[in-house]
């Protein structure tokens, strides 16, 4: 374990001003948040507590170095509670809540930093990974990435105290990897302790050496002045290495998501498709899978009380059936209510990493509601806190695939029935469509298109990992499935949103196989089979058409996102795909035809 090390300052601490280029603007689904205004850490604390408190004086740890990084890393495990006092001692920002969770600050990034994510461009990467346009990849050279790794080893090495997690990623045990992350916060150890895979003390004794590691040095900037960077933080990938250097932003998801990217680089290898996406399972084994991006439904569908929870966020399809990556749930927090989401709600307590979020000075209760830190909190909590999950993580093979879309133009259906070629078309597209915004009188809905559901994070080409599920889901005889969770009757600012009752029964009957056997009807333009009739779910919603009183318009806002459709996909018409080197005809058909 390793702390921060540093003596207390006689002024107030300076947050880095962390800006960010518009170099690559061409990179997909840009996730970042607003960088925090707070000028010094007190100014950030005084965000994070709704009342005025003294500070916590910042002292120094005065311990022998446990860990020499240039040298065999030793193993070491920390426990919770540990993990507790050194962030509560050591870390400015840390508090235990009402509820025994562990309040923490991730400093001036409060979300990922997509555009400062870079990968190392070398023989193999350069052939193997996807590049240009739309790709999350932004090459570096080799040479680069190891300024930065010295740099941030040299960080590590200048502390008094480093924190070490040996954990596993994937449940599968034939496709287990062995990771270690060093990082100098508690707060780190603890969310990492909590994601990953918790080995046992047998495990942990003879783990051996890490099949990757990550260096995290967040609280250290980069050079900016160093080829290739373009602001001062970097989160940098050396496959050929399996390594991770982190500098310039203590935001814990860039750990999680960055070893979900090298699993997305190392699982297609041994002919294992990873996902994103959420997974659950009946009572009778049948496994579903549920792809969305935000605001789709997919924490909450997923996460049902009639069904085993298998894990909400990454997962791996085997020749075996399916496996969570992960050891725990990262959960967005914002306006969370018990009401809502009572598992999410049950599961923050101690052990539980809360980020970035506002409490009450005196009685340390959590307003969720509250945004003053950041829209963007999250809880991160080990997946046995959920009452229903499945230990270990794993199922057989997926029975559906749902394709979850907020549809905020009101023109796809509640439900549609997809084809093998229609399935691979939305997964490569990726579609949800968000409101505009809060500026008074904006109304226009706006698309989203993140390959996969994930573009962020995929490595490959997202053809290949297309290809991938179109193999699985035929072999398995899984059927897809198209969800509308946004709206009817019109687009934002005139129709509704889809009630989550009729959502939920439309689930229902997918999981039951009851809407197999239902009667369907081919809707226009983008050729999707509806059923006539869902049991609890009003008929006359089943095809959009039916709801809008303007038909005209309701033609055309139809033509309207079928371009925008066809125009997102043009990314991917010229790329080789399958034995005869070419993206099908087929698939391409599979779009919206005018």
């Amino acid at each position: 374990m390793k702390g921060n090390g540093t003596a207390t300052p006689k002024s107030p601490m300076r947050l880095r001003k962390i800006t960010t280029s518009d170099k690559h603007d061409g990179i997909c689904q840009d996730m970042s948040a607003p960088t925090v205004k707070a000028q010094t850490i007190d100014e950030l604390h005084s965000l994070q507590r709704k009342k005025s408190a003294p500070t916590t004086p910042n002292q120094g740890i005065q311990v022998p170095l446990l860990l020499s990084l240039k040298k065999n890393a030793k193993n070491s495990s920390s426990s919770p509670s540990e993990l507790y006092e050194q962030a509560i001692k050591y870390e400015k920002g840390s508090f235990i809540t009402s509820t025994g969770a562990l309040a923490t600050l991730s400093g001036a990034k409060t979300g990922r930093a997509p555009r400062d994510k870079r990968v190392v461009k070398d023989d193999d990467t350069s052939e193997e990974l996807w590049w240009g346009k739309g790709s999350p990849n932004i090459e570096m050279d080799e040479q680069t990435f190891m300024v930065n790794r010295e740099r941030a080893v040299d960080y590590l090495n200048s502390l008094d105290k480093v924190f070490v997690n040996d954990q596993f990623l994937n449940w599968d045990p034939k496709n287990r990897i062995k990771v270690r992350i060093v990082s100098a916060r508690a707060y780190h150890s603890l969310f990492m302790h909590n994601m990953c895979i918790r080995p046992t003390p047998e495990e942990l004794e003879n783990f051996g050496t890490p099949d990757f590691t990550i260096y995290n040095a967040g609280q250290f900037p980069c050079n900016r002045y160093t080829h290739y960077m373009t602001s001062s933080t970097s989160i940098d990938l050396n496959l050929a290495r399996r390594e991770m250097v982190i500098l310039g932003t203590q935001y814990a998801g860039e750990m999680k998501k960055g070893l979900f990217s090298v699993m997305h680089y190392l699982m297609p290898k041994r002919q294992i498709l990873s996902l994103h996406s959420g997974c659950n399972m009946g009572k009778d084994g049948d496994v579903a899978l549920f792809f969305g991006l935000s605001g789709t439904g997919k924490t909450t569908l997923s996460t049902d009380p009639n069904r085993f929870l298998i894990g909400d966020d990454e997962h791996c399809w085997t020749e075996t059936g399916v496996s969570n990556i992960e050891g725990g749930c990262y959960a967005k927090c914002i306006d969370l209510s018990q009401e809502k989401e009572p598992d999410i709600w049950n599961a923050i307590k101690f052990g539980t990493v809360l980020e970035n979020v506002v409490f009450d000075e005196h009685t340390r209760e959590v307003d969720y509601a509250d945004r003053s830190v950041t829209e963007n909190t999250r809880a991160s909590y080990p997946i046995e806190y959920i009452p229903n999950a499945k230990i270990p993580c794993v199922g057989p093979h997926p029975k559906n695939v749902i394709l979850l879309a907020c549809d905020a133009f009101g023109v796809l259906p509640p439900v549609s029935k997809l084809s093998l070629a229609q399935t691979m078309y939305h997964f490569i597209s990726g579609y949800t469509a968000l409101v505009a915004g809060t500026e008074e009188g904006v109304k226009e809905p706006r698309a989203t298109f993140s390959a996969c559901f994930g573009a962020a994070f995929i490595m490959l080409h997202p053809t290949k990992y297309a290809a991938m599920l179109a193999e699985k889901m035929q072999k398995h005889g899984a059927t897809g499935w198209l969800v509308n969770t946004g709206w009817s009757g019109g687009s934002y600012g005139s129709g509704g949103r889809i009630k989550l009752a009729y959502t939920r029964k439309i689930i229902d009957a997918i999981h039951s196989g009851s809407l197999l056997k239902a009667n369907y009807k081919k809707t226009n333009v983008f050729g999707l089979e509806i059923p006539t009739e869902v049991e609890g779910v009003p008929s006359e919603i089943l095809d959009p058409v039916n709801t809008w009183s303007d038909k005209k318009a309701y033609n055309e806002t139809l033509l309207k996102l079928a371009g925008l459709f066809q125009n997102n996909f043009a990314t991917f018409t010229d790329y080789k795909i399958g034995k005869d080197n070419r993206l099908t005809e087929e698939i391409l058909a599979a779009g919206p035809i005018f």
